[in-house]
C-alpha cells in the first residue's frame, strides 16, 4: 500500500512539474520576446536606411515585417501557432523555425552529452584518486587547478577551443569539470565518514564492495540531482562556446538570431533552451526522490 501511494505521489509530482515547465517555458519565451520588441532600433533594416528606397517602398518592407502588430497580437499569433505545431519563419534565414532547430538541436545535443561524459569520468575519477591519497601535495595541487578552471570564463575557454582546435565538446567538458569534481568529492568523503561505512571498513570489507555496497548507494540522490544541474551547465556553456567556435548548433543559430534581431529566431531558441535546462532538472530531481524512496 505503502508503494502505491508513493507511486501516486510521484506521478501528481511529475504531472505538476510538466504543468510548470510548459507554463515557465513559454513566460520565458514571451519574456525574451517582449525585451527584443522594446529594444532600441527593433525592426529597422539596412535596406531602409538606404537613401535611394522611396517612402513607399520602406512602409511596404515594414509591412511584409509585420511590425505594425502589437506586442498583445503578437502574442496571440505565437501562442495559436504553437497549438497547431507551426513555431513560424525566421525573418533573416527565410526558413520555417521548426526546421532549423531539427537541424541544428542533435549537433548541440551531442557536443552537450559528449562534454559531459568526459567531465564526470574525470571528475570521478580524480575524486577517487583524492580518496587514496591522502597527502598534502596532491591536495594542494588538485585544489589549485580546480580553482583556475573555476575562473575561466565560457568565452576565453571556447577562444583557447579554437586556438588549439579542439573539439567543442571539449570546451564544454572544461567548464564543467571544476563545478563536478568539488561536488563529487565531498559528496564520497562525507558518504565515505558515516558510521556504517566506517565500521564496514573496520570488519575488512573491501573497498571495491564498500564503494557499490554502501558509498554510492547512500550518494546516489545527491549526486543524481548534480547531474541535472550539470546538464544545465553543460547546456547553459555550449551556446557562447558553439558561437565561438563557430559550430552548426543552437548557439551559432542563437548568436546569428541576436545579430540580426530575428524575433521568431530567438523567441523559439529561449524556449527549447529553457524546456531542456528544466526538465533536466526536474528527471534528475524525480530520479533522486525515486532512488532515494527504494533505498529507505
Amino acid at each position: 500500500m505503502s508503494e502505491t501511494n508513493q507511486s501516486k505521489s510521484l506521478f501528481r509530482l511529475a504531472l505538476q512539474r510538466l504543468l510548470f515547465l510548459a507554463c515557465l517555458g513559454l513566460v520565458g519565451a514571451l519574456m525574451s520576446a517582449t525585451l527584443v520588441r522594446f529594444a532600441p532600433g527593433y525592426g529597422v533594416q539596412e535596406r531602409e536606411l538606404d537613401p535611394r528606397w522611396r517612402a513607399e517602398s520602406v512602409e511596404a518592407l515594414r509591412q511584409q515585417q509585420a511590425l505594425h502588430q502589437g506586442l498583445l497580437s503578437y502574442y496571440v499569433h505565437y501562442l495559436a501557432g504553437i497549438a497547431h505545431g507551426d513555431l513560424g519563419e525566421s525573418d533573416s534565414l527565410k526558413r520555417p523555425v521548426r526546421e532549423l532547430l531539427r537541424q541544428r538541436l542533435p549537433v548541440t545535443g551531442s557536443s552537450v552529452v559528449r562534454g559531459l561524459g568526459a567531465a564526470w569520468l574525470a571528475a570521478a575519477l580524480l575524486a577517487s584518486c583524492g580518496l587514496a591519497a591522502h597527502g598534502w601535495f596532491f591536495e594542494t595541487s588538485t585544489t589549485a587547478f580546480n580553482g583556475l578552471l573555476l575562473s575561466l570564463p565560457s568565452a576565453v575557454v571556447a577562444m583557447l577551443a579554437v586556438h588549439l582546435r579542439t573539439p567543442v565538446f571539449c570546451a564544454i567538458a572544461v567548464v564543467v569539470f571544476p563545478r563536478l569534481y568539488s561536488y563529487t568529492r565531498n559528496l564520497l568523503l562525507r558518504s565515505y565518514n558515516q558510521p556504517h561505512v566506517l565500521a564496514a571498513r573496520a570488519r575488512g570489507l573491501g573497498s571495491r564492495a564498500i564503494l557499490f555496497r554502501h558509498v554510492l548507494p547512500l550518494a546516489a540522490p545527491s549526486l543524481l540531482a548534480l547531474f541535472g544541474v550539470s546538464f544545465a551547465i553543460a547546456f547553459g556553456a555550449a551556446i557562447p562556446i558553439e558561437a565561438l567556435c563557430d559550430s552548426p548548433g543552437l548557439g551559432q543559430l542563437a548568436w546569428q538570431a541576436a545579430l540580426s534581431r530575428d524575433l521568431p529566431l530567438i523567441v523559439n531558441v529561449t524556449l527549447i533552451v529553457s524546456l531542456v535546462m528544466l526538465v533536466a532538472n526536474s528527471l534528475a530531481d524525480l530520479a533522486g526522490r525515486t532512488f532515494a524512496g527504494s533505498v529507505q
